[in-house]
């Protein structure tokens, strides 16, 4: 072979080899649910299928459930900014303080519906949010459907058979408002409250429908009161320097399976994980109670203070604009609520 068949040979094998190297590129995505939870099964996988078909194979994925060495639900955000894991799927409130603009959304009776709290949020990322983001990509913001009271011996009807009760609590906001109402929040990472409600650490947890099919409780609970009091919010974000790093066409393909079409996903699918969580409970023959309308009266009044002196104490944490942002929540999905009744 002469020098310059074998020189363009080389270049035509090294190309080879560059792209066999970028088509092997593997992102971990981490997560803190089990592996047969519709936030993996109906989410994270078709998202990254969706990915890994749109980049012709240049991206794979690696998901890590709970239980395994990345899914810990207090190091999500920790794991992604320092590049342990690409992309992470986790809750604004645990650890707790670290994202105190985003998790205004948890406040009392703002929304009970996962749709509105998920594009409220979105919304508002670039404009009121996005400081709390820094070295992280947004892929989406959401936020589940309103959540339940559940105990397991007693059972809770109005505000004063809240007194004393000793109840899980998802976040800060969350927690204040069970303190309002007589109750003793525990913060616990969801994957221990089974365990706890078993041993009588607990007497109850507040949850949507849906993690109470997820983590197996229906076998420890009794009583279910339907709340419609909060909701939650979750991040799905990736390490800057990860995205970065991809090409131009990945980080397209990424941008395209993420954003606000997968944030318009997330009211629909919530809707469907819950509805296993309460067929469960009729199923074992769980007294399921709807908190009445002169009672859920009574719970906004007392709980009107507590929500006053909780904007107050994220403004003197430093969060100066709290009330302007609280409110553009309420108004977004104001809008959000109408809009679907047209």
């Amino acid at each position: 072979m002469s020098p310059k068949r074998t020189f363009i040979a080389t270049i035509a094998t090294t190309a080879a080899l560059a792209t066999s190297v970028q088509a092997e590129t593997t992102l971990k995505i981490s997560h803190y649910t089990p592996a047969l939870h519709g936030i993996q099964t109906d989410f994270l996988v078709p998202w990254s299928e969706q990915v890994t078909e749109c980049t012709d194979g240049e991206v794979q994925f690696e998901i890590f459930a709970a239980g395994s060495q990345l899914g810990n639900v207090a190091r999500q955000q920790e794991q992604v900014l320092a590049g342990v894991v690409d992309i992470a799927h986790g809750l604004h409130g645990i650890p707790r303080g670290r994202f105190p603009r985003t998790s205004l959304i948890d406040m009392p009776f703002l929304t009970n519906d996962a749709g509105a709290a998920s594009q409220a949020l979105w919304d508002l990322l670039p404009t009121h949010l996005a400081e709390e983001y820094e070295g992280l990509k947004v892929l989406a913001l959401h936020a589940h459907n309103s959540g339940l009271l559940h105990t397991n011996s007693t059972k809770v009807e109005t505000m004063e058979d809240m007194e004393g009760l000793r109840i899980r609590t998802p976040s800060p906001a969350v927690s204040q408002m069970l303190s309002t109402l007589g109750a003793d929040p525990q913060g616990l990472p969801p994957s221990e409250v089974y365990e706890s409600l078993q041993r009588g650490v607990i007497d109850g947890t507040v949850f949507p429908w849906d993690p109470v099919k997820s983590f197996g409780l229906n076998e420890v609970l009794n009583y279910h009161l339907d709340l419609r009091a909060y909701t939650v919010s979750f991040f799905f974000v990736m390490n800057e320097n990860s995205y970065d790093s991809l090409s131009e066409k990945a980080q397209s393909c990424i941008d395209e399976a993420s954003g606000a079409d997968l944030v318009a996903k997330f009211g629909d699918w919530w809707d469907a994980w819950d509805a296993p969580g309460r067929q469960g409970a009729i199923e074992a023959g769980h007294e399921i109670t709807e908190l009445s309308e002169d009672e859920r009266a009574r719970w906004r009044e007392a709980l009107q203070p507590m929500m006053d002196s909780y904007l107050q104490s994220i403004e003197e944490s430093g969060v100066d604009n709290a009330t302007e942002i609280y409110q553009a929540m309420q108004d977004k999905i104001a809008e959000y609520e109408a809009a679907q009744q047209d």
